[in-house]
């Protein structure tokens, strides 16, 4: 699995306990029943199915509970090798390359405290387009 499958993974099977869990967001109201003469249409072409909506996870909520049970003084919010560390997944400087890589980083992984701010905002990101709901302070 990749680094980046690792944090969802953790970040969002934790987000099954009932602290982190929100409601989705209603669905839209389906569109009007199509005219008569339309109806002659295969069944194929009547309206597609709703998606399933998953609960959306407190991204912040499940951070702070592992944080607080986890012990260790870890500046999660701003430091993605804390945020590595919380979750018991690799915070090596060759792991974090291999994240980079994996959220197209072009910047030079030489300078690790530059890739490191870009990599804590990207993670918070892609959290928050998977179904997390990440605060803008951690963005």
């Amino acid at each position: 699995m990749s680094i980046l499958g690792s944090i969802m993974s953790k970040v969002f099977h934790r987000g099954g306990d009932k602290a982190a869990a929100q409601p989705a967001p209603a669905p839209r109201p389906a569109a009007p029943a199509p005219a008569p003469a339309a109806q002659a249409a295969p069944a194929a072409a009547a309206a597609p199915a709703q998606p399933y909506q998953m609960d959306q996870v407190d991204v912040e909520a499940v951070l702070s509970t592992m944080a607080a049970d986890n012990g260790q003084n870890l500046d999660w919010r701003h430091s993605i090798v804390d945020l590595l560390k919380l979750l018991s997944i690799d915070s090596s400087l060759s792991a974090r390359k291999e994240l980079a890589g994996e959220l197209g980083y072009t910047g030079d992984t030489g300078d690790s405290a530059s890739m490191n701010i870009w990599l804590h905002k990207q993670v918070m990101n892609k959290l928050a387009e998977n179904g997390g709901i990440v605060p803008d302070s951690l963005r």
